[in-house]
C-alpha cells in the first residue's frame, strides 16, 4: 500500500465542522419534541422520550465536539503530476486516486461558515463524479485548484 498523501488540510476546519455539525444536529431535536407532544396526549411511554432525548443529544456531542477533530486527523491529500491522491474516513478509511487526464473541471467553493473561517472547498470533476479537498485556506485552495487546472490542461495536450 502507498504512504499516506502528505497535505493535510488547514486546522480551521475543526471549529468550521463542528459549528456544522452543532447546527445539523439541530434538525433531530425534533424528533424528542414531537415525541413530548405526543406524550403530553398519552400516547407515548417517557422512557421512550428519555431514550430518544439521549440518543439526539450523544448525536450532537459527537457532532459537535469528537468527530470534526478525528475527521480532520484523517484527511489528507497530495498533487503529483499524473494523479491526485486523497485519503479521508473515520470508520471506514477512504484512498482515490484521480487521474489528471481525467479531470474535466475543478472549482472551489464556501459556505457562510466556512467563509468565516477564510476557508474553502476545491471540488475536482471527472465524467464519473465530483471529489472534493474540504476546508483549505482560501489561498491555498486558489493555488490548488490552479495546480490542478494546469495539470489538466497539460495532460489534455500531451494525448
Amino acid at each position: 500500500m502507498r504512504p499516506d498523501p502528505e497535505h493535510k488540510i488547514d486546522p480551521k476546519a475543526i471549529p468550521a465542522w463542528r459549528i456544522s455539525g452543532g447546527l445539523g444536529s439541530l434538525f433531530w431535536w425534533f424528533i424528542p419534541v414531537i415525541y413530548g407532544f405526543i406524550a403530553l396526549g398519552g400516547g407515548v411511554d417517557r422512557w421512550m422520550i428519555l431514550a430518544v432525548t439521549a440518543l439526539v443529544v450523544l448525536n450532537t456531542v459527537l457532532q459537535a465536539t469528537i468527530i470534526p477533530k478525528i475527521r480532520w486527523q484523517r484527511w489528507s491529500y497530495q498533487i503529483d503530476k499524473h494523479e491526485i491522491y486523497l485519503k479521508s474516513g473515520i470508520f471506514v478509511i477512504r484512498r482515490t486516486l484521480i487521474p489528471v487526464n481525467r479531470i474535466q473541471h475543478v472549482d472551489t467553493r464556501q459556505g457562510p461558515i466556512l467563509r468565516s473561517f477564510s476557508l474553502s472547498t476545491v471540488t475536482i470533476t471527472t465524467a464519473a463524479t465530483t471529489h472534493e479537498i474540504p476546508a483549505l485556506n482560501d489561498e491555498v485552495a486558489d493555488e490548488v485548484r490552479n495546480r490542478i487546472s494546469d495539470l489538466a490542461r497539460s495532460a489534455d495536450e500531451d494525448v
